[in-house]
């Protein structure tokens, strides 16, 4: 039962990092796929009403661009964060152990992740409830940042748990915060930053039509290249966690399949494009796991402190009803997230954006 719920959990992450991932990418490059058009100092101070008029037609221009983007993931970034909730879970109710001493040793990364994804989550629900500029470029520093933070500190939380951290004889940390900051564990969050962006990019070159796809796809060829560098370098360096012949395998498998993703992306081809970097996502963190079992949190201080699927495990009755309530429940939240991906499946673009209402 222990291994089981391991691997459910894992599989619970692969979800989250596939399906939240593109979300990250997408907030994060709204300035780049749509960046404001900046005057010079000499365009500023002649600016006549006709400069003034195209000035306010290149910002709503520059809007309608960024509604598209935000509108791509809009039905779904919400579900998509379920994931982490049940991953959340799951981890207390079956390795309550395990959770405990992750969210108290961790409790700063952690706690900014949190306020990160609620400043994204209330920026895409009131960016629109002004017709201001400066209100909505506001809005969107904040999808910028509350995107780009988890993107990052996912890597370097991941990178620390397989690498190990500082858990003493009552399975407690007693590191800093600067302690997660090492090199390994940021090196984790580059890789998962320039994944994600990638993964983002190659989303919206299959979500949208126009100006707006032909950017992200010459852009998730150009950030892929450093992705594939980044991770590369990053499960080379997981192996020496304590890879085996399974896990070089299996990193082997997540590199090629991101390497594809990139030549389907050069070719135009992004459903295969995105298909394979949610596989190549998918494989490198079902690897990290598979390097990690069967422990779920080693101690860098003494081996024996280390906390395992043993030990940090619920008792056998309540892995088993959770194993039932999965088994009921599970089957209709995957058929019910999967009808909404099938529901908003089309292209958009800025022809399908309505026009802003102007406020009085």
């Amino acid at each position: 039962m222990e291994t089981l719920w391991f691997t459910a959990i894992a599989v619970l992450w692969v979800g989250y990092f596939v399906l939240e991932g593109f979300d990250f990418g997408v907030g994060i490059l709204l300035p780049v796929l749509a960046p404001k058009r900046r005057s010079s100092r000499r365009e500023s101070e002649a600016r006549s009403d006709a400069n003034e008029e195209r000035s306010g037609r290149d910002h709503e221009h520059v809007d309608t661009e960024r509604r598209v983007m935000i509108n791509t993931i809009g039905p779904v970034w919400d579900g998509n964060e379920v994931w982490l909730l049940t991953a959340g879970g799951a981890t207390f109710a079956a390795f309550p152990e395990w959770y405990a001493t992750l969210f108290s040793g961790f409790y700063l990364p952690l706690l900014l992740i949190l306020v990160a994804l609620i400043l994204r989550g209330v920026a895409f629900d009131y960016r629109g409830k002004r017709d201001s500029v400066r209100w909505r470029a506001n809005w969107d520093k904040a999808i910028v940042f509350g995107s780009f933070l988890p993107a990052l500190l996912w890597g370097v939380a991941f990178a620390n748990i397989v690498r190990g951290v500082k858990l003493d004889a009552r399975h407690e940390y007693v590191g800093s915060f600067w302690d997660l900051l090492n090199p390994y564990a940021l090196v984790g969050g580059l890789t998962t930053l320039a994944l994600f962006v990638t993964h983002g990019a190659i989303f919206l070159s299959l979500k949208t039509a126009g100006d707006i796809r032909d950017r992200a796809r010459a852009l998730a060829v150009r950030t892929g290249l450093a992705a594939a560098v980044l991770a590369v370098v990053f499960l080379v360096w997981t192996q020496f966690q304590g890879g085996t012949l399974v896990t070089v395998i299996l990193a082997a498998v997540a590199a090629l399949a991101f390497v594809a993703a990139l030549g389907m992306e050069f070719t135009g081809r992004e459903g295969w494009a995105f298909t394979l970097s949610a596989v190549a996502i998918g494989v490198a963190v079902i690897s990290l796991f598979a390097v990690l079992y069967p422990d779920v949190m080693p101690s860098t201080i003494d081996p024996a402190y280390s906390l395992t699927i043993e030990n940090a495990a619920a008792t056998p009755k309540t892995l088993g009803i959770m194993t039932w309530v999965a088994v009921i429940f599970l089957p209709l939240v995957l058929l019910y997230q999967s009808w909404t991906y099938w529901v908003f499946r089309r292209r958009i673009s800025t022809r399908d954006i309505p026009v802003q209402q102007k406020s009085a």
